[in-house]
């Protein structure tokens, strides 16, 4: 169900205790009006601006309560906020819930690029988990193991010594005891899930639109197959997309008829952005070798990783453009990586370019090189030539 209103008015028509789950991503108190277009043109427009924060927090403050009223007993809250108003916010929920019902600090975290404020860079935001009473519905999901894990902290049995801290549990001949089988680590309160870039097919142009891996995660742990679902300020429809394919009953309100124009074509035709890196790890990404690192971290390059022509660049601009840097590979000719270089030189318009030759027997005295490459000798190279030389004046 999708309703274009005041999420207050239609949370007065529900009735008490009917509602498994609430996810709201209410205004940031960001003082701003949020704006951004679709490929098609389309805008998408949302005002968060308040004359005052006493009157944000207010507005906020008696959604909340009706949240709560419409919540059953074993059901939960996930409000969506950032650093605009967290602090303020997370007190109304420990007045309107009850400090014994917060449940976690979820921190979203992701990789985002810019210079655009002095100060750290922001790279994450906050979902504050209440329940309703103690007696809540959790799905606990488990994560693969750390590389660093020891392997007898996997297969041994732990327990709680007299001192109260853990060790491993010994049979009366003191034999090590085996552990029952485990399913992995329980997830933390820190997800690291991918903001949508520019080119997902997720993507609606919706301003402050998110992931719908965020959204499945918090239905998964939270509820179950048929169990309802309520946004009261569904924007994009992402919650609903996510509850859709989750198998879970959903109830999304806006008040902007765009934005329910958008829920509708969404849930007619859901598009999940698979993450490659939540499926590969990020090591996948990490492509150069120890050697390849080495080099370039002695350098003091910018690493750069899955690109064939360049390997990283050089953190001082020359004649104010970058510079790039390749190491030739094992496998490829000098033609070959003389040519790579020189077109991802181009592409990223770069002053020069720096090639570092790594074997001796693909040399082609013949190839032209470009005026603005500067070709030198690995180090393997270099020495070996030295001693050479070294050799002949013997």
């Amino acid at each position: 169900m999708i309703i274009c209103d005041d999420c207050l008015n239609v949370l007065k028509k529900i009735e008490d205790n009917t509602i498994d789950m609430v996810y709201l991503d209410p205004p940031f108190f960001s003082q701003k009006i949020q704006c951004m277009k679709d490929s098609s043109g389309i805008e998408y427009r949302f005002s968060d601006i308040w004359n005052t924060r006493g009157e944000y927090l207010e507005y906020i403050r008696i959604r909340i309560k009706e949240i709560k009223r419409v919540l059953k007993k074993t059901g939960s809250v996930f409000l969506h906020c950032d650093d605009s108003a967290s602090h303020y916010l997370r007190m109304i929920l420990d007045d309107e819930f009850g400090e014994s019902n917060f449940r976690s600090e979820i921190i979203w975290t992701y990789k985002r690029w810019s210079n655009a404020r002095k100060g750290l860079l922001p790279g994450h935001q906050t979902i504050f988990f209440y329940s309703k009473t103690s007696n809540f519905k959790f799905n606990i999901i488990y994560k693969k193991y750390s590389p660093t894990t020891n392997i007898d902290q996997i297969l041994q049995e732990r327990v709680r010594n007299s001192e109260g801290k853990a060790s491993y549990k010994y049979d009366k001949k003191g034999n090590v005891v085996i552990a029952k089988e485990k399913k992995g680590v329980p997830m933390s309160d820190v997800w690291e899930i991918p903001f949508l870039n520019p080119k997902a097919k997720e993507r609606t142009g919706y301003p402050t639109q998110k992931p719908i891996e965020l959204l499945e995660r918090i239905i998964q742990i939270s509820t179950d197959e048929g169990d309802s679902v309520l946004d009261p300020f569904c924007g994009s429809g992402t919650t609903l997309v996510a509850a859709k394919i989750l198998n879970r009953n959903f109830i999304g309100v806006d008040k902007n008829s765009s934005a329910i124009e958008l829920c509708n074509r969404r849930l007619a035709a859901p598009i999940k952005t698979v993450s490659r890196l939540l499926q590969v790890g990020v090591d996948a990404y990490r492509t150069k070798t120890d050697e390849e690192l080495a080099i370039l971290n002695m350098l003091g390059c910018d690493v750069v990783q899955r690109n064939k022509g360049i390997d990283g660049f050089l953190k001082k601009f020359y004649l104010g453009a970058p510079v790039a840097i390749k190491i030739q590979k094992s496998h490829e000719s000098f033609s070959k990586a003389i040519s790579l270089l020189n077109n991802a030189g181009k592409r990223k318009k770069c002053s020069f370019t720096v090639m570092i030759r790594t074997s001796e027997d693909l040399v082609d005295s013949e190839i032209p090189i470009p005026s603005n490459m500067i070709v030198i000798d690995g180090l393997d190279l270099q020495l070996n030539a030295s001693l050479l030389k070294g050799l002949n004046n013997i």
